[in-house]
């Protein structure tokens, strides 16, 4: 029993003497347990449902909810409850888990920004329709205090539209003004606010024309531009942030007299000797002390199959404990654990690769200048030549709503948005804005092994050469080890339709296999120095009954769906084509040599991977990095573009700009293909507008083109780059 477990209330006299004033709605009741899990391996609203059902009918769960695209679990429980325990009940139901510390996880659970975006677009467009009807009357011929009425309305529908619609325009333009800068929506708020003040003199002096339907539909198209750019934008939360999420919140450190107390890893100290359960993971770097076990290194390495530990073993933060409790000394806590460290480099990659600037953000750069100048001299001009503030003002008006950034402002979302949908019919989710302009550049790809070319579960490879006896007895020492080759074991035996074998006093020795007995005789499995077998190249377990030889039971990990197509055909893009992994150099090379990779390295360590994407980046490359693990997220930064599939970590799903939803590899190769597709209509479309703004330009200037006239000629040119852009979306 340890020393944190609860108490029941106690009933002891002094209790019953508490003062009588104190009733039980005083007492502050105890908070319930608010448990976070991540849950790697579910995959569809199946999963959900079960997951969900089994934890809400468990005695002492108070409601639970699971998101599929977060791949998390949100847990109220009765206070009694630790992570731990659910984190037990999630996988008896046969799904991974691991605990996330909900404090260092981001509180912005829904999108307000798109949400805002929405609302105002759906305001500017309600209140564009109203005055455009409105507009009809006086094109249609109203005159004198009609057409003044009219106009008055307009202006009174408009104002309040535009004044709430084009905040998000107004905002950023004020603050780049404040820092005596230019962006693109500082003459979108210029164009936007002349257009009224143009609107509200002509009509103030009864003038024939007024100018609110062009305000209202210019902000529309440009708050439809908005969203689509922010619909290609993931929200998502800093990778670091959940490789810290995913950091052991807390721990068992053995006191003096050696019992255990649980209390927070920040509480920790270099020194401190902790128990480490089996299933539990690893709270800080540390040395083994007492205990045998295997270890899962597969988040922080890749490595396929777990490895031996024993006393005198260096563990880091992270690793899981299979099958054996350890006792370990504390070496590194906190900032200083691996862990943390790989969180850092995550998070200097990340802050490098952000400084990646957008087709729109440079041509935008020499834009807002330029037509600021325009607007100016054209201003000047006009009333220098006719003296007519009024004339003056209606030009320059024209000249800024003519040569408005809207169809540069729709050049890349819209391109974007199609390009998005076309290739989410082929399973694949675009996360970052600028991730297809960088998909187009690649020339170098980059991926891990475990989990991402291949599924990273082992298959028995040799069930054709092992009699049916055998068969039974390593079934029956098997399907009660979480060990992943007993777990293969088991599946392949049961699909032969296998039943295990009668062995009595079957126990697990940590680190080393299973015994027991099996008519009077002892039978191992595990290991080949345990059963006095001589070791294999490749993976394998070892049965022994009695004194009788040894038997090999030999093991591989097969490779995803498509994972072969999608290395041939970006060969045969002339991509060049690397594999990184922390797994062993034989298993690295014998799949490399499989897939005809030619270029490989084995057991890199994450600031490995990082480092070694960092260089081929030095050498002139344009690297993608395709990983699933912890191991992977570093890189996955680091690189120029990224993909993650679905089944990935958390971490590695957020550090990545691109997510495969299933399990195949095989449309990488024509993702590639589309975002060249992509930029090809990305610079059409900035041809488009160059072009309609030397054709335009002249004219507004010239004086031939009213601020209606202007914004009409606007709104063309957005629908043809938003008709360009649905040409890409056309393409099988």
């Amino acid at each position: 029993m340890t020393a944190t477990m609860r108490q029941p209330p106690s009933a002891c006299p002094a209790c019953a003497a508490a003062p009588a004033a104190e009733t039980l709605a005083d007492r502050a009741a105890p908070e319930n347990a608010q448990i976070v899990l991540s849950l790697p391996t579910i995959h569809c609203s199946a999963c959900i449902s079960k997951i969900e059902k089994a934890l809400e009918g468990h005695p002492d769960v108070r409601s639970a909810r699971v998101n599929l695209t977060l791949k998390r679990a949100s847990i109220e429980a009765e206070p009694q409850v630790s992570a731990a325990d659910m984190v037990a009940f999630v996988e008896g139901l046969g799904y991974e888990a691991h605990e996330l510390d909900a404090g260092a996880l981001s509180a912005t659970a829904t999108d307000k920004a798109g949400r805002d975006l929405l609302m105002r677009l759906a305001v500017a467009g309600f209140a564009s329709m109203n005055v455009m009807l409105l507009s009809v009357s006086v094109w249609s011929g109203a005159e004198a205090a009609t057409r003044d009425m009219f106009h008055w309305i307009s202006a009174a529908i408009a104002l309040p539209a535009i004044a709430f619609s084009g905040q998000p325009f107004f905002r950023n333009a004020w603050a780049a003004l404040k820092n005596r800068q230019l962006n693109m929506d500082v003459p979108i708020t210029l164009a936007i606010v002349l257009a009224i003040v143009t609107s509200l003199w002509e009509t103030a002096l009864s003038g024939k024309h007024a100018y609110f339907d062009a305000a209202i539909a210019l902000t529309f198209f440009l708050l439809a531009g908005r969203y689509l750019d922010h619909r290609t934008r993931a929200i998502a939360r800093s990778a670091a942030e959940e490789l810290t999420a995913l950091e052991v919140p807390r721990a068992m450190r053995l006191r003096a007299d050696g019992t255990e107390e649980e209390i927070n890893v920040a509480d920790l100290a270099v020194g401190d000797l902790i128990r480490v359960r089996p299933g539990g993971r690893m709270p800080v770097d540390g040395e083994i002390t007492e205990g045998t076990s295997e270890i899962d290194r597969s988040l922080l390495t890749g490595e396929t199959l777990p490895v031996f530990a024993a006393e005198g073993q260096t563990v880091s933060a992270g690793e899981v404990n299979l099958t054996g409790p350890l006792t370990i000394r504390a070496t590194a806590v906190g900032q200083d654990t691996s862990l943390h460290q790989m969180a850092d480099l995550v998070a200097i990659a990340e802050s490098g690769r952000s400084r990646y600037t957008s087709l729109a953000d440079s041509a935008a750069k020499l834009y807002a200048p330029g037509v600021h100048i325009l607007s100016a001299l054209a201003f000047v001009g006009w009333y220098l030549y006719t003296f007519d503030m009024r004339t003056a003002l209606n030009i320059a008006a024209a000249v800024l709503i003519i040569t408005c950034p809207c169809a540069l402002g729709l050049a890349v979302p819209a391109v974007t948005t199609a390009a998005s949908g076309r290739l989410f019919r082929k399973g694949m989710l675009i996360k970052h804005a600028t991730a297809l302009e960088r998909l187009a550049q690649v020339d170098t790809v980059v991926f891990d092994k475990t989990g991402t070319l291949t599924a990273g579960t082992p298959e028995l490879t040799n069930l054709d050469r092992l009699d049916r006896q055998e068969l039974e007895l390593a079934l029956a020492l098997a399907q009660g080890s979480s060990h992943p080759l007993s777990q293969a074991i088991t599946r392949a035996a049961r699909e032969a339709g296998v039943a295990a074998a009668r062995v009595t006093r079957i126990t697990e020795v940590p680190g080393y296999g299973t015994r027991g007995e099996f008519e009077g005789q002892e039978v191992r499995l595990g290991r080949a120095s345990w059963v006095g077998a001589a070791g294999l190249s490749q993976t394998a377990a070892f049965l022994k009954l009695g004194d009788a030889r040894p038997v090999a039971l030999t093991f591989a990990d097969r490779l995803r769906e498509g994972a072969q197509e999608a290395v041939e055909a970006l060969m045969a893009a002339g991509k060049d084509v690397y594999l990184m992994s922390g797994d062993t150099t034989g298993a690295v090379e014998d799949l490399a040599r499989r897939l005809g990779i030619r270029h490989w390295l084995a057991e890199a360590l994450p600031a490995d991977k990082a480092a070694r994407v960092q260089a081929l980046a030095e050498e002139g490359a344009y690297v993608l990095m395709v990983g699933d693990g912890l191991n992977d997220t570093a890189a996955l930064a680091a690189a120029h573009v990224s993909i993650s599939p679905a089944s990935a970590l958390d971490a590695a799903r957020v550090a990545s700009d691109i997510v495969l939803l299933g399990g195949d590899l095989s449309p990488i190769a024509s993702a590639c293909a589309t975002a060249r597709a992509a930029t090809r209509r990305i610079r059409e479309n900035f041809r488009i507008a160059t072009v309609y703004n030397i054709i335009a330009v002249p004219l507004a200037i010239a004086g031939l083109a009213t601020p209606l006239i202007a914004a009409l000629a606007m709104s063309a040119s957005s629908i043809t780059v938003s008709l360009n852009a649905l040409r890409l979306r056309g393409k099988a």
